[in-house]
């Protein structure tokens, strides 16, 4: 059985599409140091997660503490994630043409001094510089993490692996309001936003030696200067960065641009979307294009990115909300209004794992169960604050968000197994960085919207945030029916429901997509 990730693989890329149980490259034969080399990867991309929802218990204490501006509180959350959603693809595909072990490492050096430099800030524009450049390298990090699952493993090791990226990216996101909360309780309200930056440089200084001894360096040809995955397609990277650009901003900016004039730039950045694609397919006729227009030919790659951009329109604009209620409304503290929402963590984090085990057995059903799970906690937890809005509220919702959570750990890692399995190990960068980006967009988005409405019922009724809280939150359920419906399509659209392909010898045959993309390599 041929090496998973190591040279003598046929993928033109770090690595093959080998057997189970194959040790990576550049490792001793007979250890098998892959689940220590996923557990590095799920570290730093907790790191770079997590830091898109723990500013959100810290902004008061910014705001007090370097008598930041509202605009400016605004881009410390929203250019984090301009900057990371830029970088995704580009540096994706970087790693697949070059070596992911270097740009992963350069992503998590660059991520870890830059929050160093950000929980050092004196100035409302040093921390405004530092998260964008904290954002930028969380996203030179992250599709690596996906492109070493698709190399380092097959068949259902593959998704058990994505399982644990499932429930890492959905703690990530639920326990950063509680982690916030926790530093800022343990280090005052004056200094204690600084750790909430600072607490990642003991955690990056532990997981770069490791990340060198443990991934897998890129074999000899890989850096080839004739090879053509080596291209790297400036007017590709012109044309993205432009357009994500130009669709993010009108969301990231959507309180400090009044009026409807900000939507102008949407057609403008469809436009430049539309232009990327279109040169993407002429570029493919004779290098290795930036994103391949083919990975969107298979049903599960296409329906499955546009399932994450709606769920997670859907699934981090709770969390804004319900956070500002618990705190603005009911003045809870930021660890009280964290603990509040650590059921939906606990809930989503089991769940990815147990998910991301069984997902080769049950296909996109799985993801559609989730859904409905999902629909049916927050509609509960709606129902609880339309009923009881007093003080033992978070106890109150405990049960509907843990629901939610099982739901949410459903949906998130087998939807990434299940749109990524028929994507080339030689594409799993970028195609992974295109997937993040439709996350990264579907939040700010979401957000955007959820957060429109919920500050618009608070204009007309200054007091009733519990109304406002309602509203936002079937706003959100609306995004979560619209991946139900994604998903359902999915399922009803194949014969195999779905499923990802299995193949005649269990997990190590090659699938089509790899050998097609050895051809066009």
């Amino acid at each position: 059985m041929a090496n998973r990730t190591g040279g003598t693989g046929s993928t033109g890329d770090e690595g093959g599409t080998g057997g189970a149980g194959a040790a990576p490259a550049g490792q001793p034969k007979g250890r098998d140091h892959r689940w220590q080399a996923l557990g590095v990867c799920l570290v730093a991309g907790f790191m770079t997660l997590l830091d898109v929802s723990i500013v959100n218990v810290a902004l008061p204490s910014i705001r007090d503490g370097l008598g930041m501006s509202e605009s400016g509180l605004q881009w410390v959350l929203s250019g984090y994630a301009l900057t990371f959603g830029l970088a995704l693809v580009p540096s994706g595909r970087l790693g697949d043409a070059r070596s992911r072990r270097a740009v992963f490492i350069a992503g998590l050096a660059l991520f870890t001094a830059t929050s160093v430099l950000a929980g050092a800030a004196q100035s409302e524009g040093w921390l405004i510089g530092a998260r964008l450049a904290q954002g930028a390298a969380g996203g030179i990090l992250v599709p690596q993490v996906s492109g070493f699952i698709q190399q380092l493993f097959q068949g259902a090791e593959r998704g058990r692996a994505f399982g644990l990226l499932g429930a890492t990216i959905g703690v990530s996101t639920a326990v950063g309001p509680l982690l916030g909360g926790l530093l800022i309780q343990a280090f005052g309200t004056a200094e204690g936003w600084r750790w909430v930056f600072y607490v990642n440089l003991p955690i990056g200084l532990v997981a770069l030696p490791l990340a060198y001894r443990l991934l897998p360096p890129p074999p000899p040809r890989a850096t080839g200067r004739g090879r053509r995955g080596g291209d790297f397609d400036p007017v590709g990277i012109l044309l993205l960065g432009a357009g994500t650009v130009l669709l993010l901003l009108p969301f990231v900016q959507r309180e400090q641009w009044p009026g409807a004039a900000k939507w102008l730039l949407l057609p403008l950045a469809a436009a430049l979307l539309a232009a990327f694609a279109g040169w993407e397919h002429h570029y493919a006729r004779r290098r290795e294009p930036l994103v391949s227009m083919s990975l969107f030919r298979a049903r599960s790659y296409g329906l499955g990115t546009l399932l994450s951009l709606v769920y997670f329109a859907g699934f981090t604009a709770i969390f804004f909300i319900f956070t500002l209620y618990l705190q603005n409304g009911l003045h809870y503290s930021a660890l009280a209004a964290g603990l509040s929402i650590t059921p939906f963590a606990l809930g989503s984090g089991a769940a990815a794992a147990v998910g991301g085990r069984v997902v080769h057995r049950y296909g996109r059903p799985l993801v559609a169960a989730g859904l409905v799970l999902v629909v049916l906690g927050l509609a509960v937890a709606g129902g609880v604050v339309h009923l009881w809005s007093g003080p033992h509220l978070g106890w109150l919702t405990a049960a509907p968000l843990l629901l939610a959570g099982v739901g949410s750990g459903l949906v998130i890692a087998p939807n990434q197994a299940l749109t990524l399995g028929d994507v080339p190990v030689a594409r799993a960068g970028s195609a992974g960085g295109v997937l993040q980006t439709a996350q990264r967009i579907g939040s700010a988005a979401g957000i955007a919207a959820v957060g429109s409405v919920f500050f618009t019922r608070l204009a007309g009724h200054p007091d009733d945030w519990a109304g406002a809280f309602q509203l936002g939150l079937a706003v959100a359920i609306g995004f979560v029916l619209l991946a139900l419906a994604t998903a359902l399509a999915d399922v009803l659209a194949g014969g195999t429901g779905g499923r990802p392909p299995r193949t005649a010898t269990g997990e190590g045959a090659r699938r089509p997509a790899d050998a097609r993309a050895d051809e066009e390599h």
